[in-house]
C-alpha cells in the first residue's frame, strides 16, 4: 500500500513541476513570480550545504526544505528554532519555528518568517533622487506542517500557509501549501527526498498607488494577478563514512523553480561524535552564481533540559556580495 502511495506522490509532483531529469539547465524564467521572499532559506546548516537536504532535513527548518523532514527532529516535548539572516543591501531576514510530537509517530509544526528593510526612499521616474517620502515595506509568512511516520522507511508531511507582502499602499496575501516526502533506502545510511512548495491560486494585489504623469498624477488601483515561486525538489544523500566517531554524508539534489533556471546542488556535512559539525556545498546552473563554495560549522551540546545546539552558514554570490546566517536550536526534553 505505502509503496503505491510513494508512486503516486512522485508522478503527481513530476506531472505538476514538469521537471526535467539532469537537464541543460533550461531556459531562463526571471521575474516570473511575485513574493520572492519565500525563496529565501532560513537555516545556517542547509545553507552552509547550498540547500542540498531534501532528503536529509531532520531539524525544525524542515517545515521549509521537505516537511516530511520534521518526523527525524530530535525526540522530545518541543524544538525550537530561531534563525537570523543577514541578507543584501542592508536587510535581514528573522525566522521562527517550533515543531512538537503529538503522538503516534505524528507530528505538528509552527513557523514564522519575516523580511526587514533598512529604510527605503520613494522615487520616481520624475523624481529620481527621491520624493521626500520613506516607502514601508514589509513580508511575512505563517504557517503550520502536519508530518507523519506511515513505515519504519516512509514519512510525508504537507504545509499549509499564509503569505503577505506589502509595498507601500499596495499589498497582496495568498494561501499556499507545501508536499514533501522521505524515504529511507538503508544501504550506506541512503535517503532520499521529493517536496514541491509555495502550490497556490494567483492573486492580484490590494490597495492604490499614484504615479505622475505627462497630464497630472494617476492613481491605480488594478493590478495584473501574481503567482508564487514554486519550486520542485527531488534529491538524496549517502554516508561515505559512518563510525562512532565520524560520520560523512554527501548530498546532492535538482531544483525545479517556476521562475528560474533549473539548478543542481550538491552538499557534504561532516560530523565528529554528534558534538562538532562542518560543511560545504555547492550550487551549479544558478543565474547568479557563488564566488566560491558554501561553508558553515556547527555545535551541538547535551544539557539538562534537552539539547542546545548553534549553526553558522557562509555563502557569497559574485556581484551581490557576502550572506551570513545564524541558527539556534534547542530540544526540551
Amino acid at each position: 500500500m505505502y509503496k503505491r502511495l510513494l508512486a503516486a506522490l512522485l508522478v503527481c509532483l513530476s506531472v505538476l513541476s514538469n521537471a526535467q531529469i539532469l537537464p541543460t539547465f533550461g531556459n531562463s524564467r526571471t521575474g516570473g513570480s511575485g513574493m520572492q521572499f519565500l525563496k529565501i532559506p532560513n537555516d545556517a546548516r542547509s545553507t552552509s550545504m547550498s540547500g542540498a537536504v531534501v532528503g536529509i532535513t531532520n531539524d525544525v527548518s524542515a517545515m521549509y526544505w521537505n516537511p516530511a523532514g520534521i518526523t527525524k527532529v530530535d525526540t522530545g516535548k518541543v524544538n525550537f528554532q530561531l534563525s537570523h539572516t543577514r541578507y543584501y543591501a542592508n536587510s535581514s531576514a528573522n525566522y521562527f519555528g517550533a515543531v512538537i510530537n503529538i503522538g503516534k509517530l505524528k507530528y505538528l509544526g509552527l513557523q514564522v518568517q519575516s523580511l526587514n528593510y533598512a529604510t527605503m526612499e520613494e522615487t520616481t521616474e520624475w523624481q529620481p533622487y527621491g520624493t521626500g517620502r520613506n516607502v514601508n515595506v514589509s513580508n511575512t509568512l505563517i504557517g503550520l506542517t502536519y508530518a507523519q511516520i506511515l513505515t519504519d522507511n516512509f514519512s510525508f508531511g504537507v504545509n499549509g500557509k499564509w503569505a503577505h507582502e506589502g509595498i507601500a499602499d499596495v499589498r497582496v496575501n495568498n494561501v499556499l501549501f507545501d508536499l514533501g516526502l522521505t524515504y529511507n533506502i538503508g544501504l550506506m545510511n541512503s535517503k532520499f527526498g521529493v517536496s514541491f512548495s509555495n502550490f497556490g491560486m494567483n492573486v492580484a494585489p490590494d490597495g492604490s498607488v499614484t504615479i505622475l504623469k505627462m497630464n497630472g498624477e494617476k492613481t491605480i488601483t488594478n493590478f495584473a494577478e501574481i503567482t508564487a515561486p514554486s519550486v520542485f525538489r527531488i534529491g538524496g544523500a549517502l554516508d561515505a563514512l559512518h563510525n562512532s566517531t565520524h560520520i560523512v554524508t554527501l548530498a546532492a539534489q535538482l531544483n525545479h523553480p517556476t521562475d528560474n533556471n533549473e539548478s543542481f546542488a550538491t552538499g557534504a556535512e561532516y560530523n565528529y561524535r554528534n558534538l562538532l559539525f562542518a560543511r560545504t556545498g555547492y550550487e551549479f546552473g544558478s543565474d547568479e552564481s557563488y564566488s566560491f563554495p558554501t561553508a558553515g560549522f556547527g555545535m551541538r551540546m547535551q544539557r539538562n533540559f534537552g539539547v542546545f545546539r548553534f549553526d553558522y552558514g557562509f555563502s557569497n554570490k559574485s556581484r551581490l556580495g557576502n550572506i551570513h546566517r545564524l541558527t539556534l536550536s534547542i530540544c526540551i526534553r
